[in-house]
């Protein structure tokens, strides 16, 4: 099993940034992959960001790179998402999600789901 907490989220104006956090425990992350996905009212959840437990490899959704970036402290066990630039329609909650296997950025590929957390970007 493995536990996922998000937090990092709250209001924003466009333009501004936020860090999100994913604090994970658990069994041994050494073969895990790491996503960031968001949901936005009345829309399916969609893949944001995926990063592996190495931190070698990344992979980010068309309508986020150059402005988010996804990364790894192995030492703390936690997943970050810096959001900059940020706009009204990234506008969600915010679920960070693991699992084992081949990289993908299908939201039913991930086995294991935090609690989400709320990100507002004002005008």
């Amino acid at each position: 099993q493995v536990q996922l907490v998000e937090s990092g989220g709250g209001l924003v104006q466009a333009g501004g940034s936020l860090r999100l956090s994913c604090a994970a425990s658990g069994r041994t992350f050494s073969s895990v992959d790491v996503g960031w996905f968001r949901q936005a009212p009345g829309k399916e959840r969609e893949f944001v960001a995926v990063i592996s437990w190495s931190g070698s490899a990344i992979t980010y959704a068309n309508s986020v790179l150059g402005r988010f970036t996804i990364s790894v402290d192995n030492a703390k066990n936690t997943v970050y998402l810096q959001m900059n630039s940020l706009k009204r329609e990234d506008t969600a909650v915010y679920y960070c999600a693991a699992r084992r296997g081949p990289r993908s950025i299908r939201v039913h590929d991930y086995d294991y789901w935090g609690q989400g957390t709320q990100v507002t970007v004002t005008q």
